[in-house]
């Protein structure tokens, strides 16, 4: 199974791109949010994390490898833990996946049916096996930082992981230890561990007076 592939990026349409790793070029496909972090790469190397699958009727034969792209980890996990939900499946999955994971995790864990249903293929009956299934997971794919966003921070998802599950340990509630740790990462700073996000989300809280 392949789950990352390196290569020189040769070309990028709507739904895949195609990377040249030596002699052999792949196709991957791609959802919006990828294609969108990786169009002004053309020429240059790019890493993505992908999913490996087959794609066809095992009843008729005929099976074709796929491969599906991401600009990390944690947003492959989202489009598998998102593709499990009954009715989805990776086509479907590509398909509505044109906003950021971070937005889709947030209406997904808000019980927002209505910015679901936004999301190309997305009835309300999928929408609300979506949060059915996976609104309870959804915390930490809250947090995932947008690098396309000059603004925002340098930091891991498990740094951003932890200090949310230490902000909740300290009583506060889901939407407010994100709005807590949005208020740390709005400038563009790094953040190596838990401690030195945590010392900046009280002082951001002490400068509003939260």
């Amino acid at each position: 199974m392949i789950t990352k592939i390196t290569g020189i990026l040769a070309t990028v349409r709507d739904d895949a791109l195609s990377l040249r790793v030596g002699e052999l070029e792949y196709e991957i496909l791609i959802p919006d949010f990828t294609r969108r972090h990786v169009q002004g790469k053309l020429g240059e190397t790019v890493s993505l994390f992908t999913l490996h699958y087959l794609e066809g009727n095992p009843a008729g034969g005929k099976l074709i490898p796929r491969l599906v792209g991401f600009t990390n980890e944690a947003e492959r996990e989202f489009f598998e833990l998102f593709c499990s939900v009954d009715g989805v499946g990776v086509k479907k999955a590509l398909r509505a996946m044109v906003r950021p994971v971070r937005e889709v995790a947030i209406a997904i864990e808000e019980q927002d049916d209505k910015g679901l249903t936004a999301l190309p293929g997305v009835g309300p009956a999928v929408a609300d096996r979506i949060i059915a299934k996976l609104r309870r997971k959804m915390p930490k794919f809250a947090l995932i930082v947008d690098k396309s966003s000059p603004r925002e921070a340098d930091v891991a998802l498990p740094v951003l992981d932890e200090a949310f599950a230490v902000l909740k340990q300290l009583g506060h509630s889901d939407a407010e230890s994100r709005k807590l740790v949005d208020l740390a990462t709005s400038e563009k700073k790094s953040f190596k561990d838990v401690q030195s996000l945590l010392q900046v989300v009280y002082k951001k809280r002490l400068e509003v007076g939260a």
